[in-house]
Formats: structure tokens, C-alpha cells, sequence
């Protein structure tokens, strides 16, 4: 654990040096969490590079922290060294001056902080639990992924994984983003358990990941209060499910405490119903690790885009645009103003003597371009959305480049309706392709000179770094892509009225969005620039409404979620208006903010009071798995029955097939291998051949078989027997 702590220290200031070389504006706290996704990723990255040929092996380990020593060259440079040694002197004095004088500490800001990391800690906490009869998990919608994650965990950590093939379905290529797993995979190899290899990552990506939203909603909104609720409004999202909570209080309780005790594990997404916007943080971030890192690299990217955005660029987009612009330069140079003050009394690092950075536009794109390239292997919908949103963003003004998309876009969606008889109906991969090939360069080409060669950076970098990883982890791969393209209009309404199902799952979120768009007042609360800046952002809702993304329908929400992303920073700053203006505004304000958290918040504090926990592995099976990794070899075949939460996923060893829902939900087809399975076990005609078929080595045999599948004993006794434990037997089977 202590060694997985010092690696994360490491990574985490080589992630912050290397914000040095391409954004001159954040705190300090704000290069750490930059630096902390940053360094976490590349350690992922660097690290997987090297086990590929050394395996997962201390050579490795130490090989991958030798290059992240590679950011210390920019120290190098005497005025990037004096800028770094004044962050950190200013850092300090400030962490000095609040212990010693704590009438100065902004309480607002510590108070945010601080009841962020509990809530955090206590709910990844509770993503796995270990106790003396199994693993639990405190998390429902966590039950079928955390075995999944553990066996992607443990293929790398115990059964050298290289090149990956999928842990649950032995054979095939890895195509699932598997990164945040694989740098669980070096804790646990560099001495950590399994639960916390998983804790160390995600609390910290967690906390970054607050740290980039609050960053990036305030240099968008200018507004301290919006920049301080965005984060809120991101974590505890929710509908109208609130209301359920009528029903419970209504009912019999003994007392207060049994009737928070009886909660239900949901308000925001209830399996065989409509509610289905489910809560980020116990839908999204503890069951889905990829996105967990793949959020605050997008925030990244996001925030590099809005800072290289130059004050020419939005004054050519007419008089309003001029308008915006001068008052934000107006604000940035107060701003500086204020720090050269605070400077010169030991508060603020940038005084008018001080070092300064000075980063172009072309430099922030870079670096945006390398971030949005990590992202492949991290969590790929989001790579879809930052190419797709940034390519928006970048004609949004433009609208010659807009017709050229529409030149080329509505044709093909006439063609693939079946309105031209004539020609050959596409697929969508066909059309997506012809979109990208001809309406996409040719809107590029239209942009003034100084947006291509902005935006172009942005795009190149980002490409080369991307494509190859795309390449080689979708290289014969057996996922059948048509199985992820689809037109399906309401997401995952069911037969529900779209209006009315997005009203109760999203609650007052939209209403207010478009509000804070119409808002006019004394002036617009939507610049010019945020709103050029945001409307992109409404494909991620308007694309996952009419078209199928993914095998299962629901995780649609990957892209769904950067819409309330984009949308947050809009909602804090009409509530922070209302919050600002007279009295009764203020009541409005409170109202409206409790009524969009309160369905997120309660499937929170579920997390924290519920007693429920769910079993996942029992204390036999965890023994078993022990017994699994001491008698077979790190890459030994096993064939076992087709759950999701066998005790083999423990172990790192190949699986022939895991649980039939993962396996459809990353696109593979399972229905011949499930039956061979069934076969083998009922002991029929053809299951040795079945056997030879897949060089199966291991065999196990225990409740979990006989639960779901009909097992002959007889069949099985003609092997040897390695090992028996609490009902859990391993054969090995010898081929003949």
C-alpha cells in the first residue's frame, strides 16, 4: 500500500511538471490535479509498453518511473524553474499562514473540499468490502462490474496478460479500455491488495476530477459561487426520482434511523422501470473505472480549448462577440492585478517582478491534442466525444462550414432510409465514414487561416498519438460492429413518451438550461463565446437519442453524461444569479438547486446508511482461487460456468467464457460457446472433442456449476482431481 502511495506522489508530480509546459494560468491545486490524471494515465500507458515485452515485473515498474523522470527537463529553463519555485513557496507560505492564523482560511472553499473527500472516500470505500465470509460490495449497480474489473486486475497482476485477450472469453483480443485496470494491476504487483490498488486510484482520479471541474466552470463563468456548484451539480445528478421518497417516509417505520436504514439502493435508475438516469457516482464512476479517468482528461482538454480561444478569434465573430471578449480580458487583467499585489505580501505567486510562462494558443492545443490522445485505452466514448464536440466547436462560427456538413450530411440520411431506390442502402459505419472523409476536411478547409492552423494542431496531435492504439486494439478483434450502431429514438424510454421520460429522469435540468440560455437581464448570462462554446456539447444528448452506440442501449449514457457536463457550469450560473439578486430569488434559488440534487444525493447518502451489502464472492470460492493460482501455471485455460462473479476471475488465469451479459456488451458473439459449455458438462457425445477444440487445462466444479448447469459427475471423475475446497472441486484435464 505505502509503495502504491509513493507511486501515485510520483506520477502525480511528473503529471504537474509537465503542466509547466502548457498552461501558465492555474493554482497550484489545480496543476495537481491536472497532473495527477495526467501522470496516472502515462504511468498506465508507459507501463503497459514496457510489460508487453518485460512482462508485469519490477524491471518494468522501474523502467516506466524512469521515464516519467523525463518532465524535469523542463526545468531547464531558468524562468520555468523560477516559476516553479515560486508555486511552491507561495503554496506553502499560504498552508503556514492558514494553520498559524486560521481566521484567514477561505471556509467556504475548505468546507467544499473537505466534505467532498468524505463523501468520496466513503462511497469508494464501500465499492468493495472484504469481510471473513466473502467480498461485498456496497454499491447494487457495482455487483456485476467489480468482478469484472477484478478479473482484468488480476489477468494482468497474476496471469501476464500480454498481449491482452480478453479475461472473460479466452481467445479474443482486448478491446475494452482496460487502462485504469492495468494501473491497478502495477499496485498490486508493487504490494497492494485488491481492493486497494482499486481505492488509491479512483480516490485520487475522484478528487482531480472535482478539482478540473470547479478550474474549468470558473474560468468559463467568471462566477466563484457557479464555479463552486458545477461540481455539485456533476456528482449528485438526478431527476424527479426524489419523489419516491414520499412513498417510504409514508409507510410503517419504527424510527428515523429505520427509515433512513430502509432507503432504497436508488432513486435515479430502478431496474424493470423508466427511471433510468441513473446518479454519477454510484452509476458511473465507482462500477465504471474507465470513465472515472476518461471525465477529468476530457475536463482537460475541455479547458484547453476555452484558454486558447484568443480574443481576435471572438471579435471576428461580430460585435457581441467583441463585447465578451473585452470584458474577460478586462477581468484577466484585474485578476492580475490582484495577484501582483497579493504577491508582493507573500500570498500570490505572479507579482509584476515575478516569472511569468508565457504559452501560446498553438502550445495549449498541443497539449490538448497529446491529453485527448491518451484516451483510447483509457475509456474510448470518450475519445468520440472530444474529437466529435471539438471538430463542432471549432466551425461553430463558421456557418459556410456548417452548410458544407449539411451538403454532405442530409443526403446520406436519405440514402439510408431507403429514399433513393436507386442507389445501395449504407450501414451507419458506411455513412460516418463518407461524413468524415468529404463533409468534415472540406468544413475544415473553409475556416479562416489562424482557426485551421489552431485547430489542426489540435486534430494532428491528437491523431497520431490515438490512431495507433486504436489500431492495435481493434486489429483482429472479434467484436461485430454492427452490433453498435443502431437508430433508436428516447434512449432507453422503452414505450414511454420521450418528453415525459426525459422530464422525470433529468427532473428541472433542462428546463433551467434553456433558461440560462434565454436569460437576458441587463446582459445576456450566456456570452456569445460560452454559447458557441456549449451548443457542440448538445449533440452528446441529441446523437444518443436517435441512435443506438452500444450493443446494450443504456450505455448510451457514456455520451449522455458529457450533455449535463457541459450543461452544469450554465445551471450554477443562473442559480448563483437568482442566489445574488433580492430575498425571495434566493428561496427560488435554494429550491431549485435542492430539487436537481436531491434523487442524486439520495442515492449517495444509500451508499453511507444502508446496511445492505451485496455478496459477491464467498469465503470457499476466495480460498479456492488461492488454491486455483498455486497449482496451475499464470496462463492456464479454465472452463467453469458462465457467471459473472466466479471465483477464476480472482486468480488472473484465461477464462473459455465468463458472464454472458459482459461479453454481449462489449460486441462478441457467446450463444455456440455457452452451449459447448452446457455440453461439456452434462458430460455429452462431443465434449472431450469440445475440450481439444479450445486446449481447455482446468475444469472446475462446484455450486456455482451446479446452480446454474447440469453437471455429470461420472463425466468428470476420469480426471484428476488437483484440489477440493468447501464444495469447489479443479480437475485438470489431460488431453489425450
Amino acid at each position: 500500500m505505502i509503495i502504491s502511495l509513493a507511486l501515485v506522489l510520483l506520477v502525480t508530480a511528473s503529471g504537474t511538471l509537465a503542466t509547466y509546459l502548457y498552461d501558465e494560468g492555474p493554482a497550484f491545486a489545480a496543476r495537481l490535479c491536472a497532473g495527477a490524471c495526467i501522470g496516472i494515465t502515462t504511468l498506465g500507458l508507459i507501463g503497459f509498453l514496457f510489460a508487453s515485452f518485460l512482462g508485469l515485473t519490477p524491471v518494468a515498474i522501474l523502467f516506466t518511473l524512469a521515464v516519467h523522470s523525463l518532465p524535469l527537463i523542463a526545468l531547464r529553463d531558468p524562468n520555468r524553474r523560477a516559476f516553479v519555485k515560486q508555486d511552491l513557496t507561495v503554496t506553502y507560505r499560504s498552508v503556514r499562514q492558514a494553520l498559524s492564523r486560521p481566521s484567514r482560511i477561505p471556509l467556504g472553499n475548505v468546507a467544499f473540499y473537505v466534505t467532498v473527500a468524505i463523501v468520496l472516500w466513503q462511497a469508494f470505500q464501500r465499492g468493495m468490502i472484504e469481510r471473513s465470509d466473502g467480498i461485498y460490495t456496497g454499491v447494487l449497480n457495482n455487483f456485476g462490474d467489480l468482478p469484472f474489473h477484478l478479473s482484468v486486475i488480476t489477468s494482468f497482476a497474476y496471469g501476464n496478460n500480454f498481449l491482452p485477450e480478453d479475461p472473460t472469453y479466452a481467445g479474443v483480443r482486448f478491446t475494452y479500455p482496460f487502462l485504469t485496470d492495468f494501473v491497478s494491476a502495477i499496485f498490486v504487483r508493487c504490494g497492494a491488495d485488491l481492493r486497494q490498488s482499486m481505492f488509491v486510484e479512483n480516490f485520487v482520479v475522484a478528487m482531480a476530477f472535482v478539482g478540473l471541474l470547479h478550474r474549468w466552470a470558473l474560468v468559463m463563468v467568471r462566477d466563484r459561487l457557479a464555479a463552486m456548484l458545477t461540481p455539485i451539480l456533476v456528482l449528485l445528478n438526478g431527476g424527479f426520482g426524489w419523489v419516491l421518497l414520499w412513498e417510504k417516509a409514508t409507510a410503517d417505520q419504527d424510527s428515523v434511523l429505520g427509515f433512513l436504514k430502509s432507503l432504497p439502493p436508488s432513486f435515479t435508475v430502478i431496474p424493470e422501470t423508466t427511471w433510468r438516469w441513473g446518479n454519477a457516482i454510484s452509476t458511473l464512476l465507482i462500477p465504471q473505472r474507465g470513465f472515472l479517468l476518461g471525465l477529468p482528461l476530457a475536463v482537460i482538454v475541455f479547458t484547453q480549448w476555452w484558454q486558447a480561444t484568443s480574443d481576435e478569434e471572438a471579435r471576428s465573430n461580430g460585435d457581441t462577440a467583441a463585447t465578451d471578449a473585452a470584458k474577460e480580458s478586462k477581468l484577466e487583467k484585474s485578476q492580475k492585478k490582484s495577484k501582483q499585489r497579493g504577491a508582493k505580501r507573500g500570498r500570490e505567486p505572479h507579482g509584476s517582478a515575478s516569472p511569468r510562462l508565457r504559452v501560446s494558443s498553438i502550445h495549449r492545443m498541443i497539449a490538448a491534442g497529446i491529453i485527448a490522445g491518451l484516451l483510447p485505452l483509457v475509456h474510448a466514448h470518450s475519445l468520440v466525444v472530444v474529437m466529435v464536440v471539438g471538430g463542432c466547436i471549432a466551425i461553430a462560427p463558421y456557418w459556410r462550414a456548417w452548410l458544407a456538413i449539411a451538403v454532405t450530411l442530409l443526403p446520406l440520411i436519405v440514402i439510408s432510409i431507403g429514399g433513393y431506390p436507386a442507389f445501395p442502402r449504407f450501414n451507419q459505419n458506411t455513412e460516418s465514414f463518407i461524413i468524415a472523409a468529404v463533409g468534415l476536411p472540406l468544413a475544415f478547409l473553409l475556416l479562416p487561416r489562424k482557426q485551421r492552423i489552431l485547430w489542426g494542431s489540435f486534430f494532428l496531435t491528437a491523431s497520431l498519438i490515438a490512431l495507433p492504439q486504436m489500431w492495435w486494439s481493434t486489429h483482429n478483434s472479434a467484436v461485430d460492429a454492427k452490433k453498435f450502431l443502431e437508430w433508436q429514438l428516447g434512449w432507453d424510454r422503452g414505450t414511454e413518451n420521450v418528453v415525459w421520460f426525459w422530464l422525470k429522469n433529468s427532473g428541472l435540468f433542462i428546463p433551467l438550461t434553456i433558461a440560462a440560455l434565454l436569460w437576458k437581464g441587463k446582459r445576456p448570462l450566456v456570452s456569445r463565446r460560452l454559447l458557441l462554446f456549449f451548443l457542440p456539447f448538445t449533440l452528446c444528448f441529441i446523437i444518443p437519442n436517435v441512435l443506438k452506440m452500444a450493443p446494450w442501449i443504456w450505455d448510451n449514457i457514456k455520451v449522455l453524461f458529457y450533455w449535463w457536463l457541459a450543461s452544469a457550469p450554465l445551471v450554477a450560473l443562473l442559480i448563483a444569479r437568482l442566489w445574488q439578486q433580492a430575498k425571495w430569488k434566493r428561496i427560488v434559488a435554494v429550491v431549485l438547486f435542492v430539487c436537481v440534487i436531491a434523487a442524486g444525493a439520495l442515492d449517495v447518502a444509500a451508499i453511507f446508511i444502508s446496511p445492505t451489502e451485496y455478496r459477491v464472492f464467498d469465503s470457499e470460492g476466495i480460498r479456492f482461487a488461492e488454491l486455483i493460482k498455486q497449482k496451475t501455471e499464470p496462463k492456464a485455460l479454465v472452463i467453469h460456468a458462465p457467471v459473472h462473479n466466479h471465483p477464476v476471475f480472482l486468480t488472473g488465469r484465461r477464462s473459455l467464457m465468463g458472464y454472458p451479459g459482459h461479453i454481449w456488451t462489449h460486441g462478441l458473439s457467446f450463444v455456440e460457446r455457452e452451449s459447448e459449455i452446457r455440453r461439456v458438462y452434462a458430460g455429452a457425445s462431443d465434449a472431450e472433442a469440445i475440450l481439444r477444440k479450445y486446449g481447455v487445462e482446468y475444469a472446475v466444479v462446484s455450486p456455482l456449476e451446479r446452480d446454474l448447469i447440469n453437471v455429470n459427475d461420472q463425466f468428470f471423475s476420469r480426471y484428476e482431481l488437483v484440489g477440493d475446497v468447501g464444495g469447489y472441486r479443479l480437475y485438470k484435464i489431460t488431453q489425450p
